[in-house]
């Protein structure tokens, strides 16, 4: 198995049970459980793979990443109630799978040879855009536009952080692993020990 194909299968894994655990705290039932886990974990590479018209879809050529995310609604489905906080749970896995999204994002844009711009993009979408309709479709405020946490922002690193260890050294590995580890210290600083970036604040009108 390639390290891209790793990468979007482990992604697929980890943000189908953050789907899940939304479903979960929305109280759905099995089917809705399956609904928002799939949603979750495809919908950031679907998006990716229509704008880099990869043809077919990453998960219509695979149909086991399906598979592998209702895997995940049923076992979070089974075990939610074990958990103390779902809400933080949840959380956590979300900073792990942006960190493996935006790293997969990344290494498929480098591998139909897109410039900078592209990859860059390519990386924050597929990390993003799960977890915003997950958000979206549970009724619940999207972790993107929390005030002043490293969400976005995150991934934007960790695709800079790919792009320099490219151009250092070309090993796949070695670029693909510090976008994964940068994206998620980033997002873990931010959840563990509040690191936040200036906010807009409004000023008075000049007179």
């Amino acid at each position: 198995m390639s390290a891209l194909a790793l990468l979007d299968y482990t992604s697929v894994f980890i943000f189908a049970l953050t789907g899940a655990l939304a479903a979960s705290r929305a109280q759905l039932d099995i089917i809705g459980f399956a609904f928002l886990a799939s949603l979750t974990a495809v919908g950031g590479g679907t998006l990716r793979d229509l704008l880099l018209d990869r043809n077919p879809v990453f998960w219509i050529a695979q149909p086991e990443h399906i598979a592998i995310a209702c895997g995940a609604a049923g076992l979070i489905f089974f075990t939610a109630h074990l958990f103390e906080s779902r809400a933080r749970l949840l959380l956590w896995l979300d900073a792990l799978a942006l960190g493996v999204a935006v790293a997969a994002g990344v290494g498929v844009a480098m591998s139909l040879g897109h410039g900078a711009p592209v990859v860059l993009l390519m990386g924050v979408m597929t990390g993003t855009f799960g977890g915003l309709m997950r958000d979206v479709v549970a009724n619940e405020v999207p972790m993107v536009l929390r005030q002043g946490e490293l969400y976005v922002s995150a991934a934007f690193g960790g695709a800079v952080v790919a792009l320099l260890s490219a151009n250092v050294s070309g090993a796949p590995l070695l670029v693909l692993g510090s976008c994964v580890l940068s994206t998620f210290v980033l997002r873990a600083g931010s959840i563990a020990f509040g690191w936040r970036l200036p906010v807009y604040r409004t000023r008075p009108p000049k007179l």
